[in-house]
């Protein structure tokens, strides 16, 4: 009878540490957030996303594969100033080095701005409760040459104030069927809409918003609709007018993918202080 071989010990798997990062980008040269491949591959020939990039560059820090969780996806060509994302690592490096790594490994339009381990019961993505976005305009007759790739041009004259007013309408849950592209895969159409503001600074005229979440194409829809009653040709009840009739055929052009910054998510303040996150993504 064959003598038994003794049990083999299995190597227990490595604890894994879930980490915060902040990261900004200028999302001029990707193919939105999102990657269009599985984990690990690479994306497919003409495209370049943000994900795969970063996830690239975390990997080579780790020495294992990394994958991201991120607070807000972005579009083509939409940059952003406080993006958020958590991953897992089965190796542990100090916040300085998993910034100053991954920095070093990434290309010039992104970079990692802070890092924090933080428990598993942290989510990026639903542990917020809002998130801001900025859209900027540059109003005059001339088109930019500097900072072209974060501003939008408008030429005709824009009566922020009229905008502003007719942002308002817009406040609190509502269904915002009237600003939703028509590819938008959410289940449903209703958001808190919790602050838009419209100003003037110069030549340049800024639309802030924040809301729980935001449907595709959401802001970029409404800055399409504000810059038809910026530049006269619909009144500032128009606004109101579309939102209650939920129709995006009757709306604005989608505003240009340059001029829009996602300024990040905001998380409660006791999410903040249990997680040691930076005071700015606190809401």
């Amino acid at each position: 009878m064959p003598r038994s071989l003794p049990d083999t010990p299995v190597a227990a798997a490595a604890p894994l540490q879930r980490y915060a990062m902040g990261i900004e980008y200028d999302g001029s040269e990707f193919s939105g957030w999102q990657r269009l491949s599985k984990h690990g591959e690479r994306d497919p020939e003409g495209y370049t996303t943000l994900q795969s990039v970063i996830e690239e560059a975390l990997s080579f820090v780790a020495g294992t594969p990394i994958e991201t969780i991120c607070a807000g996806r972005t579009d083509a060509g939409v940059h952003a100033a406080g993006q958020v994302v958590h991953f897992d690592s089965p190796v542990q490096r100090d916040p300085r080095g998993w910034v100053l790594g991954t920095t070093s490994k990434l290309p010039p339009a992104i970079g990692a701005l802070w890092c924090v381990p933080v428990s598993d019961e942290f989510h990026a993505r639903f542990s917020a409760r809002a998130r801001r976005y900025r859209y900027s305009i540059l109003n005059r007759q001339v088109r930019p040459a500097l900072n072209r790739h974060v501003l939008t041009w408008e030429r005709r004259r824009l009566d922020a104030d009229a905008m502003h007013r007719a942002a308002q309408s817009l406040l609190g849950e509502n269904d915002f069927s009237a600003f939703r592209t028509v590819h938008c895969q959410a289940p449903h159409a209703r958001r808190e809409l919790q602050e838009i503001v419209v100003r003037r600074d110069g030549d340049v005229v800024t639309v802030e918003v924040q809301a729980n979440a935001f449907l595709h194409h959401m802001v970029r829809n409404i800055v399409g609709s504000l810059l038809v009653v910026g530049r006269g040709d619909a009144p500032d009840s128009w606004i109101a007018e579309l939102l209650a009739g939920r129709d995006r055929t009757r709306a604005g052009p989608t505003a240009p993918a340059s001029g829009l910054v996602f300024l990040g998510p905001r998380y409660p303040a006791d999410v903040v202080a249990r997680f040691g996150l930076p005071e700015h993504v606190r809401l």
